[in-house]
């Protein structure tokens, strides 16, 4: 059975006329019908009923012209999205942790000015979804904390983000110019879904135990961090993050955390096995803004 085949079938359904269906097939009378007899002796069935001056579908035929019809617009369809991909824009696929943060925003920026042509789509996801989206190919670059990352995952590190503290406008950490961690043992501190932000309540898990003490949860959580701004404006807990995210803030107070001061690894993330040009851009353009920032200073001067 060829494809030509069933183009002339329903051709021929359509002007139930061997002459006008061979015309707008611009092929002769007798080759459209050679080719529907070969086909009705292929499928063992008669789809048609002829005579000297008509032409009619059996009852096959015309259940044979309803799926027919559904195979040619399918492979039309799919012709169309073949040659649309041919012609199509580059595209970049991005996972961000939460649009409130400023890193990728500004490595994005740097990437569309160097490919003006490259379109970007940017999907919010949890880390854990971004490494799965990384392995399966949904994804091409995500952004957070690497410490998780499956061995499939490539990472690097280019920003140590200080680690604070957001609470209301008038709660008593709001007049300190600083936060020593042990003082958040008193506070009902705010922590990710663990589904979405594992790594990110280790982080802040590892850093409590670290002055001694256990945090005490607010029972709930909340999917992004403007969500956590509510919560935190109407006082009801204290949430920590790095300091990335302070320009989403309105009734809002950071403040830095000390004793110790701490800062929150920020990683681009790649699949590993993934060399294209544009990921390869997106690192360089990371990298490149870490350092005109400066946002490894830190590290480097504990090297120095």
């Amino acid at each position: 059975m060829e494809l030509r085949q069933l183009r002339y079938f329903v051709t021929l359904a359509e002007e139930l006329h061997f002459g006008r269906a061979a015309s707008r097939e611009h092929i002769v009378q007798s080759a459209l019908s050679q080719q529907l007899q070969r086909l009705e002796r292929e499928l063992g069935v008669a789809l048609l009923e002829r005579s000297t001056h008509h032409v009619e579908l059996t009852a096959a035929g015309s259940a044979f012209l309803i799926d027919t019809r559904q195979i040619l617009a399918h492979l039309d369809r799919a012709a169309a999205a073949a040659r649309r991909a041919t012609a199509a824009s580059p595209t970049l696929r991005v996972g961000v942790v939460d649009a409130s943060y400023d890193s990728m925003p500004q490595i994005l920026w740097q990437v569309q000015q160097r490919y003006p042509e490259l379109e970007i789509h940017q999907v919010e996801a949890g880390v854990p979804e971004q490494f799965q989206q990384l392995m399966d190919g949904r994804m091409d670059v995500g952004i957070g904390r690497a410490s998780l990352a499956p061995a499939e995952v490539a990472s690097e590190l280019f920003r140590l983000d200080p680690l604070g503290v957001l609470v209301r406008e008038g709660h008593r950490f709001a007049g300190h110019s600083a936060v020593p961690v042990a003082m958040l043992a008193d506070e009902l501190l705010l922590l990710g879904d663990e589904r979405r932000a594992p790594e990110c309540n280790q982080f802040v898990l590892e850093l409590c135990r670290l002055v001694g003490f256990v945090p005490n949860p607010y029972r709930g959580t909340v999917g992004s961090v403007r969500a956590a701004m509510d919560l935190v404006g109407q006082g009801r807990c204290v949430l920590c993050a790095p300091a990335s995210c302070r320009a989403a803030l309105s009734g809002v107070v950071w403040r830095p955390l000390v004793e110790p001061v701490s800062r929150y690894p920020w990683s681009v993330l790649w699949r590993a096995a993934d060399h294209s040009r544009h990921v390869r851009a997106t690192v360089a353009c990371a990298r490149r803004l870490s350092q005109e920032l400066g946002w490894l200073e830190p590290l480097r001067q504990m090297a120095g």
